[in-house]
């Protein structure tokens, strides 16, 4: 198994969910989040008064899928959360030791 965590554009979240149900992924965790890469933070204007934020808003995904599943899932998140800018994200993939779903006790693949 692996845990597919995607780091993407708050706006791009819907497109990113519909495109990875289309390929079968069952379920994920969604998290708003803040942090800053190469785009160093953003320039506001906020009651007239312009200002700049250091952190920058993102959506934080959190996928459990099949090993084999998640080369596919990897190319769903890029090609569907691409906007060709700066700061569209990134792409982390991590081996998970087990799961256990917690109602039932079922673990590993069946748990997913």
């Amino acid at each position: 198994m692996k845990l597919v965590i995607a780091i993407i554009k708050p706006f791009k979240l819907d497109e990113v969910r519909e495109a990875l149900t289309e390929i079968g992924v069952a379920g994920m965790t969604v998290t708003e989040v803040k942090g800053f890469g190469r785009q160093k933070g953003q320039t506001e204007i906020y009651r007239g008064a312009e200002y700049s934020t250091n952190m920058v808003p993102k959506i934080k995904l959190e996928i459990v899928c099949d090993t084999a599943l998640a080369p596919r899932v990897v190319e769903t998140i890029q090609v569907s959360a691409n906007t060709g800018a700066i700061g569209d994200g990134k792409i982390f993939v991590l081996d998970v030791g087990q799961a256990v779903r917690i109602r039932t006790g079922e673990t590993d693949q069946t748990a997913l």
